[in-house]
């Protein structure tokens, strides 16, 4: 069975697949083997596996996996870059429209539900901020966090509620976006988003038990060890990176790295990265339960077995022809 689409664009609504799911839930395995079935192309949605240099303990496709189908966005950022939901947008969107013109089937895979979020809905216009009030405000983060955070939370409850107190980041991008507007971010945030054209959205969500994920999680992080996660982590570091940038959070970054220096066990470090991991499950759980009334559910960790279940939904879909 093959994913059969008009290349000249007759259609009034060119289908996309999203496969979402918590980390260690086997999502990459499910596009991987969706593309199979239906000459698809897979495009990265996880906000850590945009960078280069950290394959291992981002658990990105292995090399084997990326060369068996074409796998998009994956690795395409320096770790000094900043990858913004917009930009994912942007470079989604490029992606999408390039595997529709040449007759596949573009294939969302990742957890990071804001990227996702951000290409079925659009994001809300955005200001353009200018690159004084953008220094300014990255300083005063930078000199202090904490106060900068304080400051949001007095002015703007809610969108401080949503934000990390040391997400560097997202808390500079709030006070630029107040500094330039007059207005609180809720109230420029909260205009009606501006949703892509012409795609329809096919979502397939794996929510596997969740004591079974968390022993995959552990097992994993023991694997990132096994596979050198530790010279990975190592190697990263030695760059003396901006602990601000995004690509320094990566979960597994510093725990494996403070285990290459001996400051902490490797034992050590499989157990804070497994802990770690198991916390933003916990989160991405949280945002997966209210999407899940729009999408089709696979209650299990994915594995090949579940492979007939995966052909019987993008059938009924639509997305595979004799």
């Amino acid at each position: 069975m093959a994913f059969t689409l008009d290349p000249s664009g007759a259609a009034s609504a060119k289908p996309v697949l999203i496969i979402a799911g918590p980390t260690a839930s086997g999502k990459s395995a499910a596009a991987l083997n969706a593309a199979r079935l239906t000459n698809g192309v897979v495009i990265n949605a996880d906000s850590m596996q945009v960078y280069k240099g950290l394959p291992i303990i981002t658990a990105r496709p292995s090399p084997e996996d990326e060369a068996a189908t074409p796998h998009q966005l994956y690795g395409w950022l320096e770790p000094d870059e900043v990858c913004s939901a917009q930009r994912w947008q942007d470079a989604a969107l490029a992606e999408i429209k390039q595997a529709h013109l040449t007759g596949h089937l573009p294939i969302i895979c990742g957890g990071t539900g804001f990227y996702i979020e951000t290409l079925t809905d659009g994001l809300p216009p955005a200001p353009d901020i200018p690159p004084d009030i953008r220094d300014a405000a990255r300083a005063e983060v930078a000199a202090d966090m904490a106060a900068a955070h304080a400051l949001l939370q007095a002015a703007d409850p809610a969108t401080s509620a949503r934000i990390e107190p040391r997400d560097a980041q997202r808390l500079a991008r709030a006070i630029e976006v107040w500094r330039t507007t007059g207005l609180i971010p809720s109230e420029v945030l909260n205009k009606p988003r501006i949703a892509p054209t012409g795609l329809v959205f096919h979502r397939l969500i794996l929510m596997p038990e969740r004591q079974t994920l968390y022993e995959r999680i552990n097992r994993r992080a023991a694997q990132m060890a096994d596979m050198g996660a530790l010279e990975e982590a190592a190697a990263f570091l030695e760059r003396g990176l901006d602990e601000a940038l995004p690509a320094m959070k990566a979960v597994g970054l510093r725990e494996f790295g403070a285990a290459s220096r001996n400051e902490i066990s490797i034992i050590g470090a499989i157990e804070a990265t497994a802990q770690a991991s198991r916390r933003y499950a916990k989160r991405q759980f949280t945002w997966l339960r209210g999407r899940s009334a729009a999408s089709e559910i696979l209650d299990a960790q994915y594995n090949s077995n579940y492979l007939p279940k995966i052909e019987e939904y993008l059938d009924k879909i639509g997305l595979t022809a004799p």
